[in-house]
């Protein structure tokens, strides 16, 4: 598998500025800080295509890229994908009222039709958070296929993954991807679910 392409496309601020070109679509979901931007960083192999911050709730837009790809699963040949970085959530509030303003800012996103799944980011240091829990149920009411991503995994000894992934699981009802931007693990199992989601392949 060969990136042809990673760029920057839009910010869209209501459902008018979601590009429909027939092109699926993932969002990723998550806290501020979780680690959205590097991730998007991490997939393009560009560590400037998506500005990171230290400022929490930074990043207010629903921000668009689009990713260009040859080969993968599903076969060779040329396909494309959206990730949709939408707002973090827990930067002012905690609880269900950061989940409701995900809800409120994010619910135009979510009634396109075009997106073939969600990626909701965790924080692998701090498993079972009151908003990540929330969230989760949220997002088994959208009907949309969801990857649950644990992040941050190289900041764990070997005991603390353990223990954390599997409160993870437990709090959120499912299995959780290890992610490292850092150490670059998880990323050729995220490509793969990434490329059947945009390929139709799931």
């Amino acid at each position: 598998m060969k990136i042809v392409d990673a760029r920057f496309v839009t910010s869209a601020v209501d459902a008018g500025g979601i590009p429909r070109d027939g092109v699926a679509h993932v969002a990723l979901v998550g806290r501020s800080n979780v680690g959205k931007s590097s991730l998007i960083n991490a997939l393009a192999r560009n560590k400037n295509l998506a500005r990171t911050s230290a400022a929490a709730g930074k990043t207010r837009l629903a921000n668009l890229y689009r990713f260009d790809v040859n080969g993968g699963p599903g076969g060779p040949g040329r396909w494309s994908v959206y990730f949709a970085d939408l707002p973090g959530y827990g930067y002012a509030r905690g609880g269900r009222d950061s989940v409701e303003e995900l809800r409120v800012i994010s619910e135009a996103y979510f009634s396109f039709e075009g997106i073939a799944g969600v990626l909701h980011l965790v924080d692998a240091r701090h498993p079972g958070l009151e908003p990540d829990v929330d969230a989760s149920a949220w997002l088994t009411t959208l009907n949309v296929v969801t990857a649950t991503l644990a992040t941050k995994v190289d900041k764990l000894s070997r005991s603390e993954r353990t223990r954390n992934l599997r409160e993870l699981e437990r709090q959120l009802g499912t299995a959780a991807l290890p992610m490292s931007v850092v150490s670059g693990e998880g990323l050729d199992d995220l490509w793969t679910l990434i490329a059947r989601l945009s390929r139709g392949r799931l």
